[in-house]
C-alpha cells in the first residue's frame, strides 16, 4: 500500500507555502507570479510562431528547433472543438474531490506510475513542485490500459483516444518537417524513433492550483525533456517559462497554437543541431492553470539512439555516444554512464 501523499491541491488555501516547496535562494532570484511575469517579457524576445501551412514552414521550423528548441505551432490540423473537449475533460476530472480522484493514485515507489500523483521528493534537493498530475500512456491505442484511465467525466476515454490519434497525426508531420529540413528521407526520423508501432505517447495532465506565495515555489522546476518531441495545450493561463540566450523567457498564451518542445532524443539524433529546450513552471495567485503534455517517446531498449550517420562528419563528429532510450534515461536521473560495450552497437 503507498504511503500517503499530500496533495497540492490540499494546500492551496495556506497563506504560507510549505517549507518544502520553497525554491533554493538562487532560483528565487527569478522567480515571480506568472502573470506579472508574463507582462514583463511582453516587449522582449518571443518563442516563435510557426505556421505549418506557410509556404516557409520547413525553414522557419528548423530555425525555431535549432535556434530555440520550442516553437508555437498554428493551423496544425487538430480540430479546435476537440481541444476544447479534452480541456474540459481534464477539467472536470481535477474539479472531483480529492477523495474520488485517490481512487486513480499512482504508487512511484513499487514503479506504478500512471495514474494521479504529486511529485515525490527524488531531486537533489529534496523539494516539492507545486503540481499535482494525471499521467497515463494514450497511444498506441493497443498498448493503452484502459482500466487506469478516469470513468469521471464520462466521456474523457473518448475524447482523449481521439485526441491521442489526432496528436499522433501532427507528430508525424513534424518529424517529417524536421527530417526534410536536414536534408534527410521525409519519414527517417519518424523510423529512428520507433515509427507507429513502438513510439510511445505519454500524457501528463498537470494541475498548477493557486498558490500564495509564488515568488517563492516552481510548479514545476528546470529540465529537458528526455523524448523526442513534447507537445503541451493548457487553459490560457501563463506559467511557461524557456531558457534562451541566458534568460528565462515566458511564454505568450498564442491562441488556437501547440507548443512543441524539441527533447533530448531529437538533440542526440541530429548531434547537436536541433536543442532540447530547458524550461520550467511558474504558478501564480489568482488561477488555476492546467497544461497538456504529450511526450513522444522511443521504445526503451527496441532501438539505440546516436547522431544519424548522415550529420556525422570529419568537422562535425558525432556528440553523443550511443544509447538506448532506457540508458539515456538511467544516465539522466541517475547519472549511470552509458556502457563502454555500447560504442560499437
Amino acid at each position: 500500500m503507498a504511503a500517503a501523499v499530500a496533495r497540492v491541491e490540499s494546500l492551496a488555501g495556506m497563506t504560507t507555502i510549505p517549507t518544502e516547496y520553497v525554491r533554493t535562494e538562487e532560483e528565487r532570484l527569478s522567480l515571480g507570479d506568472a502573470f506579472e511575469e508574463a507582462k514583463k517579457a511582453a516587449e522582449g524576445p518571443q518563442i516563435p510562431v510557426v505556421d505549418l501551412e506557410g509556404e516557409g514552414c520547413v525553414e522557419e521550423v528548423m530555425k525555431a528547433a535549432t535556434e530555440w528548441g520550442v516553437m508555437h505551432i498554428v493551423n496544425h490540423g487538430i480540430d479546435g472543438g476537440l481541444i476544447e473537449r479534452l480541456r474540459m475533460a481534464g477539467k472536470r476530472f481535477f474539479d472531483l474531490p480529492i477523495e474520488e480522484k485517490e481512487k486513480y493514485a499512482n504508487d512511484q515507489s513499487s514503479g506504478k506510475i500512471q495514474g494521479y500523483g504529486s511529485k515525490l521528493a527524488n531531486n537533489t534537493s529534496g523539494q516539492l513542485e507545486w503540481e499535482d498530475y494525471f499521467f497515463h500512456l494514450v497511444f498506441p491505442e493497443e498498448k493503452v490500459d484502459l482500466s487506469i484511465w478516469p470513468k469521471d467525466p464520462a466521456d474523457y476515454v473518448e475524447v482523449t483516444k481521439e485526441f491521442a490519434k489526432a496528436i499522433r497525426g501532427v507528430a508525424t508531420n513534424m518529424f517529417r518537417i524536421l527530417s526534410l529540413g536536414l536534408g534527410l528521407e521525409p519519414d527517417r526520423i519518424e523510423i529512428e524513433v520507433g515509427g507507429m508501432e513502438d513510439l510511445l505517447l505519454q500524457m501528463k495532465i498537470n494541475y498548477y492550483p493557486k498558490c500564495p506565495q509564488p515568488e517563492l515555489a516552481l510548479g514545476v522546476e528546470a529540465h529537458t525533456d528526455v523524448s523526442s518531441l513534447t507537445f503541451i495545450l493548457h487553459n490560457m493561463v501563463p506559467g511557461l517559462q524557456v531558457y534562451h540566450d541566458d534568460k528565462w523567457v515566458a511564454a505568450k498564451c498564442v491562441p488556437d497554437s501547440l507548443i512543441v518542445h524539441i527533447g533530448d532524443t531529437l538533440e542526440i539524433l541530429s548531434n547537436g543541431r536541433f536543442k532540447s529546450v530547458l524550461h520550467r513552471g511558474l504558478v501564480n495567485k489568482d488561477k488555476v492553470r492546467i497544461s497538456w503534455a504529450v511526450f513522444c517517446e522511443p521504445p526503451k531498449e527496441k532501438i539505440v539512439l546516436r547522431p544519424l550517420r548522415e550529420l556525422v562528419t570529419e568537422t562535425a563528429p558525432a556528440k553523443f555516444p550511443p544509447r538506448t532510450f532506457a540508458q539515456h534515461i538511467q544516465h539522466k536521473v541517475f547519472k549511470k554512464p552509458i556502457p563502454a560495450e555500447q560504442e560499437g552497437v
